[in-house]
């Protein structure tokens, strides 16, 4: 097998890469539905970040594919993401190393120091990230809402429980530009990554988030509660191309200064009401959850998210991977 860069991939080879993706989906299940062919081609194709992009190829076939992902520009201090696949037949050859030796030549090239992968707790990619000098920064717990299990009327009650002196404002894309810098303060405050991603948000890094969203073909929905023309928190939602009935939570934080006045749960609530008028067909909200965060654990056990699934955050330093040979 011959690790190759796929710098520009055709389309053979993105079908074949989904390919690699679903199996590995068959076999380490992770409790969602598998991606569809052309979220899998957005993906690679029509994100908008800076993607570096490798394989193991034989025989006509790819046995293995790593993506990379560099946000923000070269030598920023945010780490990179990868994320490694393996064919479960071809498993145990070697081939995940030499993507990740791969990997790293790109790291070391575009300047990065560290560079951090989630994983499904039980898998082989545990014991892969621990043997290449990756170390377990973070548990998350994976929960899910399924909207036609919600007892009637639990949304308008919790809309009708707002808390006194805050304002709801709501929009989809890319946050307006008067509100930028706000939310960027508001997700800075969230303690989940601080420790290891080091790096805080600012107007721009909101906003490239979102154009890598909308440039993969996914809708971004954030529903913030105002106090004033500060962002006391807010709650973002994002609906994948070609949705299956299955959304996604990314980001929900409230400020410091302002929590225990049940802010978190008021906006979650506010966006599900906004996507049952937005988008009827979302029948389900996946989530992840740090496992010491007992305080959102509570707000989505409130709602009715269940547990469904374990993942695993991991980072290494550049220098602890392995050499490309």
């Amino acid at each position: 097998m011959d690790v190759i860069a796929l710098d520009d991939p055709t389309a053979a080879q993105v079908r074949q890469w989904h390919d690699v993706v679903t199996a590995v989906h068959a076999a380490d299940p992770a409790g969602e539905p598998a991606p569809e062919p052309e979220q899998t081609a957005e993906r690679l194709l029509g994100c908008g970040s800076r993607l570096r992009l490798w394989a193991a190829a034989g025989d006509g076939r790819l046995a293995a594919v790593a993506v990379l992902r560099l946000p923000g520009e070269p030598g920023a201090v945010r780490p990179a993401e990868i994320d490694i696949k393996v064919r479960p037949e071809d498993r145990r050859r070697g081939l995940g190393r030499r993507l990740l030796a791969a990997a790293a030549e790109g790291l070391r090239a575009d300047g990065r120091s560290s560079v951090i992968a989630q994983v499904l707790a039980g898998t082989p990619a545990v014991p892969f990230l621990e043997s290449h000098g990756f170390e377990c920064v973070l548990t998350l717990r994976g929960m899910l809402l399924r909207l036609d299990e919600m007892p009637p009327g639990r949304v308008a009650r919790l809309l009708a429980e707002a808390p006194p002196g805050y304002r709801l404002v709501r929009w989809q894309g890319v946050v307006p530009d008067e509100h930028a810098s706000a939310l960027a303060r508001v997700k800075t405050a969230m303690a989940d990554l601080a420790e290891y991603e080091g790096t805080p948000w600012d107007a721009d890094r909101v906003r490239e988030t979102a154009e890598v969203v909308a440039k993969r073909g996914d809708d971004l929905y954030t529903v913030a509660a105002f106090d004033g023309s500060a962002i006391a928190g807010f709650t973002e939602v994002v609906v994948p191309l070609g949705c299956a009935g299955r959304a996604a939570q990314y980001d929900t934080a409230v400020a410091p200064e302002h929590r225990g006045r049940r802010l978190g749960i008021w906006v979650k609530a506010a966006m599900l009401d906004w996507l049952a008028i937005e988008r009827p067909e979302v029948r389900e909200i996946e989530t992840d959850n740090v496992g010491d965060n007992t305080h959102m654990l509570a707000v989505n056990e409130e709602l009715g998210f269940r547990v469904e699934r374990e993942s695993l955050e991991y980072q290494a330093a550049v220098t602890a991977l392995p050499a490309f040979r």
